[in-house]
């Protein structure tokens, strides 16, 4: 029974796998379920039987794709800013380009409005966690405020002007991030 588990377990984390690759490679709304089931090696029967709808497994991809990117971007020690920069960074290197893509669609298809949705949430989560010992300690609208700055200033769209636009170097868009930081990460407290 064991083995049998871990063979299903297998099966649906190569099937979530073949989805996410497709996700990243092509606009949503043209994946079909026999390409998801052609890259994970199994038979579409086999995908709707795991996930019940096309629906379903884009859902269970999208969770987990919010897991891996909150797990990568949780190992910064709140209040090291440039441990903060350099995760952020990284991660907008390996996935901004892909984030941006799917930014791009999120109006014309319902279904990436939700995981922009849930990207935006996690997002502000992040810099509540990295820069929280630098925000106003009661809640109001100076906490707000500084944590809408810090959302913005770290926000994908300014690492796409900075990195894609002006074309600095990775650690030249750091730097510029850490500066822009600067005035808000001050030690307060």
């Amino acid at each position: 029974m064991v083995a049998r588990s871990e063979a299903a377990a297998a099966t649906a984390e190569g099937i979530l796998d073949a989805m996410t690759e497709l996700f990243w490679e092509q606009p949503s709304d043209q994946i079909r379920l026999d390409q998801v089931a052609a890259r994970a090696r199994v038979t579409v029967q086999t995908v709707l039987r795991r996930f019940g709808s096309k629906e379903k497994l884009f859902a269970a991809a999208v969770e987990r794709q919010s897991e891996q990117v909150r797990a990568a971007r949780a190992r910064v020690t709140p209040g090291d800013v440039p441990s903060a920069v350099a995760n952020l960074v990284e991660h907008y290197e390996l996935m901004g380009d892909r984030v941006l893509r799917m930014l791009a669609e999120e109006e014309h298809i319902p279904a990436l409005k939700v995981l922009a949705t849930e990207g935006r949430r996690i997002h502000r989560e992040w810099c509540e966690h990295a820069f929280g010992p630098f925000l106003p300690e009661h809640h109001g609208s100076a906490r707000n405020r500084r944590r809408a700055q810090l959302v913005t200033i770290c926000d994908i769209y300014t690492w796409k002007l900075l990195r894609r636009e002006s074309r600095l170097s990775r650690r030249q868009t750091q730097k510029a991030i850490a500066e822009m930081l600067a005035p808000f990460t001050k030690d307060t407290h």
